[in-house]
């Protein structure tokens, strides 16, 4: 399929949630919802210092780099955001994601409030959206069923997890995941909704509406 010379550009959307919170899987899910409506969009692949899980892949789920190569990066203003979080580093590339944005692509951005609060100082037209559990014992039980933490590092992660949900209101839109296909219903309108507006439809169907309004007369 040839590529548009001209695409509108994408929107970039901020997705925060607390360890738990089913950010990954809504957003993972997101990505073919939003290709059955023609919209194309992506999610950002941070880079990181810290070493890779088994199952994770360079350039897949992160960039992979060390503590050296991450210090370069910050001091060549190469990053949208960064943050250190349990002394590991952090950051989207600023290049790849104003690439992808002219292109056409709407840019998901995966990341926690700290990073949320530096993209908005750069971009303040990014969109964002906060993602709540439905409770704390909720919250705990999807932690314990991932069998990967002992009890104090749950502990840890709950005081972790309430820190990030008291910055939900520095977020344009809120999503209480208590059933994972309505909230899937309710991001993927978050993210259908700015692409229904007038202006663009008009740019995008300019020939269907000359069309559809040729030879017409004025209504009186």
């Amino acid at each position: 399929m040839a590529t548009d010379p001209n695409p509108i550009p994408g929107r970039l959307t901020i997705v925060s949630a607390p360890s738990g919170g089913g950010k990954t899987s809504l957003t993972r899910a997101l990505l073919p919802r939003l290709a059955a409506h023609g919209v194309r969009a992506c999610i950002s692949v941070s880079y990181t210092t810290r070493a890779p899980r088994s199952g994770e892949v360079d350039g897949e789920h992160y960039h992979f780099i060390d503590e050296p190569r991450f210090l370069e990066m910050i001091a060549a203003d190469a990053f949208l955001e960064h943050a250190q979080v349990f002394g590991r580093r952090y950051g989207t590339g600023r290049a790849r994601t104003q690439a992808l944005l002219d292109q056409g692509f709407d840019v998901i951005l995966d990341i926690d409030w700290q990073g949320a609060r530096q993209v908005r100082r750069v971009m303040p037209e990014s969109c964002s959206v906060f993602i709540l559990p439905p409770s704390l014992a909720e919250l705990e039980r999807r932690l314990r069923a991932r069998s990967q933490d002992d009890d104090a590092t749950i502990a840890r992660r709950m005081g972790d997890a309430q820190r990030e949900m008291s910055h939900y209101d520095e977020y344009d839109h809120l999503i209480v995941n208590d059933d994972f296909d309505r909230a899937l219903e309710a991001l993927t309108a978050v993210f259908l909704s700015p692409h229904l507006r007038r202006p663009l439809q008009a740019a995008r169907h300019a020939h269907l509406i000359r069309e559809l309004l040729a030879n017409s007369s004025p209504v009186r």
